[in-house]
């Protein structure tokens, strides 16, 4: 799920463009946030659970992607590496910021990464 709103005022933000990527650039989906901000639920292909109930399966338990979210007169967001794991529902809040509050960033965009986890 990934919910879009205006800065921390949490206003939610319709029409925000969403695009979800595989780490190696591949397009997995394209949305826009509705009325309430919200773009999803969004189905991301997984490795199979079974990849993280053992030790050293030489499978990563979890899909990496990578988040990208424009809209007019705000601030472009870019998450990097979000890691989804099966069976769980994986929740991303875009704080975005109006550019009006930043009249010389108009072309800037706020980049955020997850480091990777050693599981």
């Amino acid at each position: 799920m990934i919910d879009a709103f205006t800065s921390i005022a949490r206003i939610p933000l319709e029409n925000v463009a969403i695009s979800v990527t595989a780490s190696d650039g591949t397009a997995l989906a394209f949305r826009l946030t509705d009325r309430n901000g919200r773009a999803g639920p969004i189905e991301i292909p997984v490795p199979e659970l079974s990849a993280s109930q053992q030790p050293d399966t030489g499978v990563v338990p979890f899909t990496a992607v990578n988040v990208y979210a424009w809209l007019d007169n705000y601030e472009q967001e870019e998450n990097e590496n979000l890691q989804v794991f099966p069976d769980t529902v994986t929740q991303l809040d875009l704080q975005m910021i109006p550019l009006s509050e930043l009249p010389s960033a108009w072309d800037k965009t706020s980049v955020f990464q997850t480091p990777a986890q050693n599981l």
